[in-house]
């Protein structure tokens, strides 16, 4: 897949990280500290000070990883905004000669092959601004693991706060920004400003507006969109 991809072009994985609860609870694994870090001994979802879900973008070609934290709702358009915000932070710098983007995604999710909402965002947040075709492959049901995200920057992620109680989002994004590995990963975070509610409905007619396109083979989990307007920032 790559080599039909030119190397001008992004291939990004996307995908949401399990929610994490804020707080003092434990995290399973182990760490080296002078002093232990008292945690709570059940885990009642109460007592979390918040939520946050991390969705994250790695650059396959680059070995680099964005993560937006949200502490709303995981939607549509949080992920879009996510892949939105990767861009101009990241890859307009990196490929400033890009026409597509290639993103490979799960089937279910915020980046849902079955959602109107997230083609609806890729058109008008993210193809449309760029001037971007972005092909959109998604895992069929049951194959997630075989997501790149997965062993490339959540995985790290993981090992890296390991025994570590998430007390703040502070420790959230200083965990994820010192996350890296022997093939040199790095890792941008930021919280996200925007706040995003559940229920967002795609009429037929905006649907219908979606320059969709769909591929063989799977043809559902397989469509590439393109812009439907000539603006590029």
């Amino acid at each position: 897949m790559r080599a039909q991809i030119p190397p001008t072009n992004p291939i990004v994985s996307v995908d949401a990280k399990k929610k994490e609860r804020v707080g003092l609870f434990r995290n399973p694994g182990s760490s080296w500290q002078q002093n232990a870090v008292a945690v709570f001994g059940h885990d009642h979802p109460s007592w979390a000070k918040d939520r946050v879900t991390p969705y994250g973008i790695h650059d396959l070609r680059a070995n680099t990883g964005w993560v937006g934290l949200g502490l709303s709702a995981d939607t549509p358009a949080f992920a879009v905004d996510c892949l939105t915000a990767w861009k101009v932070a990241d890859g307009s710098l990196r490929y400033p000669h890009a026409t597509a983007l290639a993103v490979l995604a799960d089937s279910g999710g915020s980046n849902s092959c079955h959602l109107r909402a997230w083609k609806y965002y890729l058109q008008h947040n993210s193809c449309n601004p760029f001037g971007l075709s972005v092909w959109v492959a998604h895992y069929p049901s049951g194959c997630s693991k075989f997501n790149p995200i997965e062993h490339r920057l959540f995985s790290e992620i993981s090992k890296n706060w390991a025994g570590v109680p998430l007390q703040s989002e502070e420790t959230i994004l200083n965990y994820i920004l010192t996350t890296t590995t022997e093939t040199c990963l790095s890792v941008h975070a930021e919280l996200p400003p925007n706040e995003y509610q559940k229920g967002m409905q795609v009429s037929d007619e905006e649907m219908a507006a979606v320059s969709l396109t769909t591929h063989d083979p799977p043809p559902k989990l397989n469509d590439t969109i393109s812009p439907t307007t000539t603006k590029k920032l």
